[in-house]
């Protein structure tokens, strides 16, 4: 396993990757954790840092996720979600065929390990509000913020 810390206006994060993609972005990192890099982290760590300084919008890294079926299917619904948009569970629940499993879905998009790459914060609530986020309610209005969607913080 292999892992890079990045520095960004939300936090330190800690990107881990195995030879084929990465497997995991980690939220609030100790910043005097050891590194081991390979590629995948650095190109993960390149694009991280464009996304923050307003350059990328498109994420292009290879992932190497771990889950279920349904949660891969719920991750590649969210990866179909463009830049400055949101959309609601319910959205996503009737895009993967399964318009009765809203809160599935919301489990699967709570134990996405790749957040940011896999834009799981912009899943918001049907009435425009924002709901839970791994790393933290205002993590995820600063994303959206940065990305420009509108939503109704608190």
């Amino acid at each position: 396993m292999f892992n890079q810390l990045i520095h960004t206006p939300i936090g330190w994060l800690n990107i881990k990757a195995s030879d084929k993609g990465v497997v995991a972005i980690e939220f609030n990192a100790d910043q005097a954790a050891s590194q081991k890099m390979n590629t995948v982290t650095q190109q993960c760590f390149e694009q991280l840092s464009e996304y923050f300084t307003s350059v990328r919008k498109v994420f292009s890294v290879p992932l190497d996720m771990q889950g279920t079926a349904f949660q891969h299917q719920v991750w590649l619904a969210l990866e179909q979600i463009d830049f400055g948009l949101t959309c609601s569970y319910t959205d996503i629940a009737v895009g993967v065929g399964s318009p009765k499993a809203v809160r599935a879905v919301g489990a699967a998009n709570g134990r996405n390990p790749v957040p940011i790459i896999v834009p799981c914060h912009r899943v918001i609530g049907r009435s425009g509000k924002l709901t839970g986020y791994a790393g933290g309610i205002d993590t995820k209005a600063w994303l959206l913020t940065h990305e420009g969607a509108n939503f109704i913080f608190k």
